[in-house]
Formats: C-alpha cells, sequence, structure tokens
C-alpha cells in the first residue's frame, strides 16, 4: 500500500479543504478545481517522517508533538467515531475508511522550514535519508533527498511570506 503526500499553502482551513478528495497538484478545470502551489511526495507523512526534517533543520530533538498536525479532512468539522460500534455503523463510501485525509501544519513548522539556511539544507538532507523510514532508499536518491529539501523549504518560504499555512493531503 502506498501512501502519497502532497503538502501545499492555502489562505485558510476553507481554502484548503476545498474538493478534499482532489489531487492539490493536478488543475481540474472540469470540477473547477485549481491546483494549489505544492510539492508532491510519498511516504513523507506530517508528523514522524517530516517531523524529523523538522528536527534536524531546527536543529531540536525530534518528538512526536513537534510538527502536531490537525485532521481537517475527513474529521472536520465532524469528528471521528469514537467507539467500536460508531466505527462499525459507518457506510461504505465514508471518508473515515480509506482516500483522502488533510492535515493542518502548526505554524513552528512552517516557520522552522522557511527560516532555514540554504547552506544547511544539503546536510540536513543526508542525515534526513538516514532515518529508518527511508532505510531502503539508496545513496543514488541523494540528489532527489536535496532536492526535496529545497522544494519543502521554498514552499514553506512562500506560505510565510502570504502569511498562509501549510498543509498535508495524503491520499492511501
Amino acid at each position: 500500500m502506498s501512501v502519497f503526500c502532497e503538502y501545499y499553502r492555502a489562505a485558510d482551513r476553507v481554502a484548503a479543504t476545498v474538493q478534499p478528495d482532489r489531487s492539490r497538484v493536478i488543475d481540474d478545470p472540469e470540477y473547477g478545481v485549481a491546483g494549489f502551489d505544492a510539492v508532491e511526495t510519498k511516504w513523507v507523512d506530517p508528523q514522524v517522517i517530516l517531523g524529523q526534517l523538522v528536527a534536524f533543520i531546527g536543529g531540536v530533538d525530534f518528538s512526536l508533538g513537534l510538527v502536531d498536525a490537525v485532521p481537517l479532512y475527513p474529521s472536520y468539522p465532524d469528528p471521528a467515531p469514537q467507539t467500536d460500534e460508531e466505527w462499525d455503523a459507518l457506510p461504505e463510501d465514508s471518508p473515515y475508511l480509506g482516500g483522502a485525509a488533510i492535515y493542518e501544519l502548526p505554524v513552528n513548522a512552517r516557520d522552522i522550514l522557511a527560516d532555514a539556511d540554504d547552506s544547511s539544507l544539503p546536510a540536513a538532507a543526508e542525515r534526513w535519508t538516514k532515518i529508518e523510514e527511508f532505510s531502503s532508499y539508496s545513496s543514488d536518491d541523494r540528489e532527489y533527498m536535496v532536492s526535496l529539501v529545497k522544494d519543502l523549504v521554498g514552499l514553506a518560504r512562500r506560505a510565510k511570506e502570504h502569511d498562509q499555512l501549510l498543509y498535508c493531503w495524503m491520499f492511501v
């Protein structure tokens, strides 16, 4: 099973959750959806994998709360089922049973990425490639990882410049 993550910037939660089942990077005029300023990734979830990059760039210890992403979809505005009975009662097409999810990243994660020193990015990418979650990556992927780090930092800078937050659209 693959997890696709698209990090993007938006003005607010309403804008960030428009057509939540649609990719954030693809313009889809048929459905009236414009693509966001976004960075595509695979397997880079906000709290664990991106959280470790934020820790490396920020020079802080990693913890699961460092990038405490807020779930916006499918749990916003309705809360997720709380009991086994509520989960069992969900209809087959419920967004809680698979598909897309949207998370809002905290301001501190955006700012740590946005304020990164460009000269430190290759070293941060090198450390990031060595985390347990990337154990299947080879040394040939180094250039890709440096590029991905630069893209994420650039996105964070544009979000900060426009007083926006970062969001993550995930699809399983």
